[in-house]
């Protein structure tokens, strides 16, 4: 099972240790993209800073992310589970899985990234600002640069099992799973469903949606769950308490959808 993860738009600290060493990265086929992004970054940062921030959509706020994508070579590289945080990252709370899990995890999480293209939670990455809305003035936007590198690395990182899509819709045009990796395939939609006048409403809220996608991966790790397809994801994630309602796809070639329906998060 290969598992697709949004990044963090917020990042905790560089480490201490070691810089970053871009073959040492899992997806060894992404390299030569990666240093190209990271050269353009990196100098972009270290010119105009009003350019550098209008290029990477920061607010005055956000200043010092600037800095920071200037130090991306010698800061120190932490794993990058423990550099991307946010909603989806507590809720799947990597640190605390049991080492089984761990090893689980590292073998099927990927995460996409404006800068790296995909890193797995394992790989070592300094922090830094770059999502893949960006537009770079010489490589242009990051989500159109990086298909054809994905196009080449991201099917044979999907093998003949499950692709199990949580990316948020800014990810998922740098690699649009194909033929029979896409029949494979299935994407995941949170609703949030409560009584309104006695009426169920459903809506897409954001947090639960992050939170509960984090929640979903974690169960999936903890319970040892490894299904070869979509039909057999529905059956794991039922097993496992949650109500999931499915679309599978009308023609072939196509990636299956899932509902999942919450009422509230704990």
């Amino acid at each position: 099972m290969l598992v697709l993860l949004p990044p963090s738009e917020g990042k905790a600290p560089s480490g201490r240790g070691t810089a970053l060493k871009l073959e040492s990265l899992s997806l060894a086929g992404l390299t030569e993209a990666r240093q190209a992004v990271l050269d353009e970054l990196v100098e972009l940062c270290l010119g105009d800073e009003e350019k550098a921030r209008e290029v990477l959509g920061l607010s005055e706020g956000l200043r010092g992310e600037i800095a920071k994508n200037t130090e991306l070579r010698t800061a120190g590289a932490r794993p990058a589970g423990e550099i991307y945080t946010g909603v989806l990252y507590d809720a799947l709370d990597l640190a605390s899985l049991d080492p089984a899990a761990k090893r689980r995890a590292s073998r099927s999480l990927l995460v996409f990234s404006g800068l790296w293209g995909a890193v797995r939670v394992t790989d070592r990455i300094p922090s830094y600002r770059c999502s893949m809305g960006v537009k770079l003035p010489a490589l242009g936007a990051l989500g159109a640069y990086w298909r054809t590198p994905m196009a080449a690395a991201l099917p044979e990182a999907a093998g003949d099992g499950l692709v199990l899509d949580l990316r948020s819709s800014a990810y998922t045009g740098a690699w649009k799973p194909k033929g029979g990796v896409a029949e494979r395939t299935a994407t995941v939609r949170v609703l949030h469903s409560q009584l309104v006048n006695g009426v169920e409403k459903r809506s897409v809220v954001s947090h639960f949606n992050k939170a509960t996608k984090g929640k979903i991966v974690r169960s999936l790790l903890m319970a040892g769950a490894a299904p070869k397809d979509p039909a057999r994801l529905v059956e794991a994630l039922r097993d496992l308490g949650y109500a999931v309602e499915v679309a599978a796809p009308g023609k072939a070639g196509r990636p299956w959808a899932l509902d999942v329906v919450v009422t509230e998060i704990h």
